[in-house]
């Protein structure tokens, strides 16, 4: 169990950090750009609302039910949690971009927005939980 802990929560997580591929000399740079802006809001707020919309579309519908014990509060949490992969993005900016500036630019920009889905998704969570 502690070889499992360490490699979930520090090798992995490292590994896919150093083969993200973003120029930590230029880390800085990347992020003042409206670009940069433009890719973590869209990601951000896609994730959220597409998840939370649709499960809400799902339940109404009737095709689902939420889970005993689980209100809308904490569906809307765990959907910011579901931005916190973040290794599709980085592909397809990748497929997309050609410019190695703006190639850099958009990976930082998905790895802060990555950070800060992870943050406000567990702040929601403990906030949402019963008791």
């Amino acid at each position: 169990i502690v070889l499992l802990a360490s490699v979930s929560f520090g090798i992995m997580p490292l590994f896919a950090l150093a083969n993200a591929g973003v120029r930590v000399a230029t880390f800085g740079d990347a992020l003042s750009s409206p670009v940069a802006y433009g890719i973590a809001l869209g990601l951000l707020l896609g994730k959220t609302i597409g998840i939370t919309l649709f499960a809400w579309l799902a339940v109404r519908a009737g095709v689902a039910t939420l889970p005993a014990g689980v209100g809308w509060s904490s569906l809307y949490a765990a959907s910011w949690l579901g931005w916190i992969g973040f290794t599709m993005a980085i592909f397809v900016a990748g497929l997309a971009l050609t410019d190695a500036a703006l190639l850099n630019t958009a990976k930082a920009a998905v790895l802060v927005a990555s950070a800060i889905a992870g943050i406000v998704g567990y702040v929601l969570l403990r906030r949402s939980r019963p008791g």
